[in-house]
């Protein structure tokens, strides 16, 4: 598979620049899934894409896919283009598709990167939900445990799958949707102060 090609072919150069492990990936389900990592940099999808073998699309930004061979490069390792000023109905309709596909997408809930060296979660916004609750998809919260920096190892912890499913019947009005990026929130949260738990035990020894 072509993918798979340009897969490898990154995969070196990436791990040698920016080394990182992804713990727990025994927590991705089998079939779809929608993961919301935190938003870290521009990286931060090449890390999960290129640190596990299955292929997983992401949402990102347009600018990013320019120049024309910048962009075909990501659209080959899984990139679905988004326009982040209005609701992109074109993204969320391949979104939806590469879900009832069975695959996996990374939708990175804050909607934009963190600036601050400080890994702090910004506020969550109803895409991720809604696309997990249309699809009825499990969501898989990520976690970086800090911002990747060339030539210094960066940790990803993978979460436990939950389901929104609470949610499957009903209209999906500005309320709901709260709601449920309310849980996503608070499910990230927890992963953090998990992975800040485990490492700074390791430290200490």
């Amino acid at each position: 598979m072509f993918y798979h090609f340009i897969q490898s072919l990154i995969f070196l150069p990436m791990k040698l620049i920016y080394p990182s492990k992804v713990y727990d990936k025994k927590n991705l389900p089998k079939g779809r899934a929608v993961l919301t990592p935190n938003h870290t940099s521009n990286i931060d999808s090449l890390l999960l894409v290129t640190d596990m073998w299955e292929k997983k699309y992401f949402l990102a930004k347009e600018e990013l896919f320019k120049p024309k061979i910048k962009g075909q490069v990501l659209k080959t390792m899984g990139a679905i283009k988004i326009a982040r000023n209005n609701a992109d109905l074109g993204a969320i309709k391949k979104s939806l598709e590469v879900l009832k596909k069975g695959k996996k997408l990374i939708i990175f809930p804050e909607g934009t990167r963190s600036k601050s060296d400080e890994m702090e979660l910004r506020g969550v916004k109803n895409g991720a939900a809604m696309i997990a609750i249309k699809s009825k998809s499990p969501v898989v919260p990520v976690w970086f445990c800090s911002r990747p920096h060339a030539f210094k190892k960066t940790r990803i912890v993978i979460g436990k799958p939950f389901e929104l499913s609470q949610f499957y019947s009903q209209r999906l009005n500005e309320q709901v949707l709260d709601s449920a990026s309310k849980i996503i929130s608070e499910k990230i949260e927890n992963l953090k102060q998990e992975c800040e738990q485990r490492f700074s035990k390791r430290k200490k020894k």
